[in-house]
């Protein structure tokens, strides 16, 4: 039976070539959508799951309340760890860990005469025993217990000494706040995969970097690092989060934070926290996204219908004869399900071709490394999601079809039934609506990004470079600084502790106080060093008072906030008060006009600059527009001069800062072609429908022009009834579109309003395009001669 139903469905394939080719098109661009959305939003899951434990790795944040509004930290104090480890049973091991790449900071290798510029952590020493980072050479529980030890990746050892194995044992200098270290190579661990969260070339011992390198990670008032801990079996994660929730209190005499714990492999999907509850994060790009799959398999789903029914008279006599002698429903039904799967499965080979051809694009797109492997569980995925698309294809058609009375189909009266007509009719609005939403958000998510990018942020990111101060370069920033300035094309250069773009906000305290504070107020404060050029060179404009300079005495006693500062500290007259940073008396210099050291997504932080011209670690030149590439050579030189041995290696200050919204922009990429996608698939439907209309009016349409209706007025009554279709298309798709944008949107501290453009140009695209879908047909009718279509009947 099946072999006869499948026999049958290829006989109306080849019968209806044109109908068959669109069918098979629209299918098979639908699943090639659908199978690149599935490989990305499945490789988005694999993130961090390769874990061994990684259903009992947690990561350690903490809550604090700052001016009524919960803040969440992912930094914590340098000795929790220990303190977990000691005062909390139900932890089997506690990791603290300093990611230097996430904040900005690396260390500079000598291998001989040879500098190597790398991304690491400083790690406690059961870091190999919490996480699942395989070694190809040392003990996970022994590699990092000697202070000086250092465990690197295969391809930074072979990159420092020509092999892995050449690299154990081998002592190994590094350069880190302008001083040098020594490190003894313990363990190599394998290349990290590309879906870690946290990656890095080495590890280095939490010890070393806070007995040597940064000692207040001894103090429980100082927080910096990450503390990560693997719980034993069957911990109660709720009760657990209630017994660690105040142990800081026990440690720390003036504390403002509680804990609680964040599943590890929540850190990248789920990573936001809306007044101290998780809220999201990258899983909503994830959610839309498989959204936008599910939409564009549907509207290729409903195409495959209105295309199946549009031909549907052809085949009321075969209905009528196979139910005459004594066809059964359930036989009618299997039959037209099996031509829709056959059709989809056909559909299939098209699609993975299209797979195969789009894939290094999409990765381009998104940054991704993703293949078609064919491996067992891929091609069950890819079989069951073409078999569904091919059932929800044909139910419709089927269920029709299969309903007919032998003698309705015999007659052909069932072409007048109206409902019929409608709910094809329905149906494409449906096709044009999703696809009208899909391209108002396009268009209003490209228009928040670009606003994001063009906002002025309150400091020059144009023609603006920064590199890292090492060695001699650190050591003696004056000189190298005046050995710059005589460079053509650098109108003006400066030098700051850390890069003043960060979306964790770098280097920040609690430990400011002023006259008039608040028992209990609590703000965290963005602190960046610079020296007496930086605020000029990167144009922050002085609201009140003044910036630093050199002729002025005691400049380390001197400060200077933003605006948004003084307004949380509530200070009328800032400029010439005194506060007290860190037990030392300062005086509010001047006040600075806010900007964002973050995207702007985030709120304006308070931020203090202080005056340390002798620890500057990032230098900061303004290059003359026209002159960047004569200037970044003449400046590469003489880095290199300077500083021999060490690499230059610089970054624009506009190119950091887009970085930031790297993730909206390839959402927006992969939005906009699968908006294209859907609209050309709702163009098939569309045109199935046309050509459906047109074969049902075919006497009519014979008879107006006997009696003497002209071609433009056939035209005109043919489109009318479509372009009412993409009205009510537009009609309902504009208040949906506005809503879901509308709450996106909201995540943004500064938004833009949707624009009533968006609306009027998507709407009227639509309208164009159906005029383009719809035009053959109905030109081929309004010019078709009378006679062979009354003949016809």
């Amino acid at each position: 039976m099946l072999k006869n139903h499948l026999k049958i469905a290829w006989r109306n394939l080849k019968r209806h070539p044109l109908f068959s080719a669109i069918n098979i098109l629209g299918l098979s661009i639908g699943l090639a959508s659908a199978f690149l959305i599935y490989f990305w939003v499945t490789d988005e899951y694999k993130v961090d799951s390769f874990h061994i434990n990684g259903d009992r790795l947690y990561q350690i944040m903490e809550k604090s309340t700052e001016n009524g509004i919960v803040r969440i930290h992912d930094g914590t104090q340098g000795p929790l760890s220990e303190a977990l480890e000691k005062d909390v049973p139900e932890v089997e091991n506690a990791v603290t860990v300093m990611d230097l790449g996430k904040e900005g900071m690396g260390l500079t290798f000598r291998n001989g005469l040879k500098n190597f510029k790398s991304e690491g952590l400083f790690a406690g020493k059961a870091f190999f025993e919490t996480f699942s980072f395989p070694l190809l050479y040392g003990s996970p529980a022994d590699v990092l217990l000697n202070k000086e030890s250092i465990v690197v990746s295969e391809n930074f050892a072979a990159k420092l000494y020509g092999s892995a194995t050449k690299a154990i044992g081998k002592s190994l200098e590094y350069e880190m706040f302008g001083t040098v270290q020594t490190g003894l190579i313990s363990g190599i661990f394998r290349n990290l995969p590309g879906n870690s969260t946290l990656q890095f070339d080495y590890v280095a011992t939490k010890q070393k970097f806070v007995e040597d390198l940064w000692t207040n990670g001894l103090i429980w008032n100082n927080t910096g690092p990450q503390t990560y801990v693997l719980l034993k079996p069957n911990v109660d994660i709720a009760a657990f989060d209630v017994k660690i929730k105040h142990l800081i209190d026990k440690y720390a005499e003036y504390n403002s934070f509680t804990l609680f714990t964040r599943k590890f492999t929540d850190t990248y999907l789920r990573g936001n926290f809306e007044n101290g509850v998780q809220s999201g994060g990258r899983i909503n790009y994830v959610r839309l996204l498989g959204f936008i799959a599910v939409l564009i398999l549907l509207i290729a789903c409903i195409n495959f219908m209105n295309l199946s029914t549009a031909r549907v008279s052809s085949r009321f006599k075969e209905i009528g004869i196979k139910k005459t002698i004594g066809g059964t429903k359930k036989v009618l039904i299997t039959q037209f399900l099996s031509e829709s799967v056959l059709l989809t499965y056909l559909s299939l080979v098209l699609a993975l071709v299209l797979v195969i051809a789009l894939i290094p694009l999409f990765n381009f797109v998104t940054g991704k490394e993703l293949g078609l492997h064919f491996n067992p569980g891929e091609i069950i995925i890819i079989l069951v999601i073409t078999l569904m698309t091919g059932l929800i294809s044909g139910s419709y058609p089927a269920f029709y079809l299969a309903n007919f009375s032998p003698l309705a189909a015999l007659t052909g009266k069932l072409q007048k039934i109206g409902s019929v007509i409608n709910a094809r009719k329905g149906l494409v609005v449906f096709q044009f609506m999703a696809s009208l939403v899909l391209i108002i958000s396009v268009l209003v998510i490209n228009e928040q990004v670009q606003y994001a990018l063009n906002k002025p942020v309150g400091y020059e990111r144009e023609h603006v470079i920064s590199f890292d101060l090492e060695g001699k370069a650190y050591a003696d920033t004056r000189v190298f600084f005046e050995e710059l300035d005589k460079i053509d094309g650098v109108v003006s250069l400066g030098a700051i502790s850390e890069s003043i773009i960060s979306e964790e906000g770098g280097f920040s305290t609690y430990g400011l106080e002023w006259p008039g504070k608040k028992e209990g107020t609590e703000i965290d404060f963005i602190v960046r060093k610079v020296d007496e050029h930086l605020i000029k060179t990167l144009g922050i404009e002085i609201a009140e008072g003044q910036g630093f300079a050199r002729e002025l005495g005691a400049r380390e006693m001197y400060l200077i906030p933003n605006q948004e500062a003084i307004k949380l500290m509530g200070i009328k007259d800032p400029v010439g008060s005194k506060v007290n940073l860190w037990g030392e008396e300062k005086t509010i210099l001047g006040v600075m006009k806010d900007f964002n050291t973050a995207s702007v997504i985030k709120q304006v932080s308070p931020v203090i600059f202080t005056y340390s011209p002798n620890q500057m670690s990032m230098a900061i030149l303004k290059l003359q527009s026209g002159m960047e590439h004569k200037a970044l050579k003449q400046i590469e030189a003489a880095y290199t001069s300077f500083n021999p041995g060490y690499e230059f290696n610089f970054t624009f200050l506009d190119q950091t800062f887009e970085q930031q919204y790297l993730s909206e922009k390839r959402i927006l990429s992969l939005g906009r072609y699968f908006a294209y996608l859907a609209v050309f698939i709702s163009c098939l439907g569309l045109f199935g429908l046309a050509a459906f209309d047109t074969e049902l009016r075919n006497k009519e349409i014979g008879i107006r022009k006997v009696l003497g209706s002209s071609a433009v007025g056939i035209l005109k009554l043919l489109s009318t009834d479509f372009i009412k279709l993409v009205l009510i298309a537009i009609v309902i798709a504009t208040p949906i579109a506005w809503y879901l944008m509308n709450d996106w949107l909201s995540q943004f501290a500064y938004r833009i309003s949707i624009s009533w453009w968006v609306f009027v140009i998507s709407g009227l695209a639509a309208i164009l395009t159906a005029i383009s879908t719809i035009s053959f047909q109905v030109i081929r009718a309004a010019i078709a001669n009378p006679v062979k279509s009354l003949r016809a009947e």
